[in-house]
């Protein structure tokens, strides 16, 4: 069993949150005040990074202290939003939210995962008619075999997970967002996954 905060309420932190605790860990969800992150974060070995990519990099830096050795999992993606609220561009073009993380969080272990799927998949990704796939980012070879381990709590085989490499590769699967709001105007909102097929 492994100590997990969940940082973020809404459908994405709720469902990680819901499908992490049947999985046997225990989970303690903070919303973005300061106070609550934090006592979250005091006593987790892994943080999910939950809540809205484009306030994340600030709400994070606060918890320094609290994220000092600990494991990073972002799942956010950093934009901005059209008149539709749907995302519409990049906020760190050239880069990507996991990297300015590592960057400003040098003693946190951060790996970049489940940000190129509709948020559904992310707890349930054998419902969708094809394999979906799983990416990780991250510095850390051992926190990407952790975070991977708990993937396969979420319901993903290992044969679903694909390693990318360093943080930088982070900037490519953050870049898929903006796949969606236009597979969205085409098809709605279902349940959708970025995989690769061999």
């Amino acid at each position: 069993m492994t100590t997990i905060a969940v940082l973020g309420t809404g459908r994405v932190g709720g469902d990680l949150a819901a499908a992490l605790t049947r999985a046997g860990h225990q989970v303690a969800v903070a919303d973005r005040t300061p106070g609550a992150a934090a006592e979250a974060a005091r006593t987790a070995g892994i943080v999910i990074n939950a809540t809205p990519g484009a306030g994340s990099l600030d709400r994070l830096i606060a918890l320094r202290e609290e994220l000092r050795g600990t494991i990073l999992v972002d799942v956010s993606n950093a934009t901005t939003d059209g008149p539709d609220g749907l995302p519409a561009d990049l906020l760190y073009p050239g880069s990507s939210l996991a990297e300015q993380l590592q960057e400003a969080l040098p003693e946190t272990r951060v790996v970049k995962t489940l940000n190129t799927m509709l948020f559904p998949v992310m707890t349930a990704p054998a419902t969708l008619t094809r394999p979906p796939t799983a990416f990780l980012s991250g510095e850390d070879p051992q926190a990407k075999q952790t975070v991977g381990d708990l993937l396969t709590d979420l319901g993903w085989r290992k044969e679903w997970i694909t390693d990318l490499g360093g943080i930088r590769t982070a900037r490519a699967t953050e870049a898929a967002i903006l796949f969606v709001p236009h597979v969205i105007r085409s098809s709605g909102f279902a349940p959708f996954a970025i995989s690769i097929a061999r």
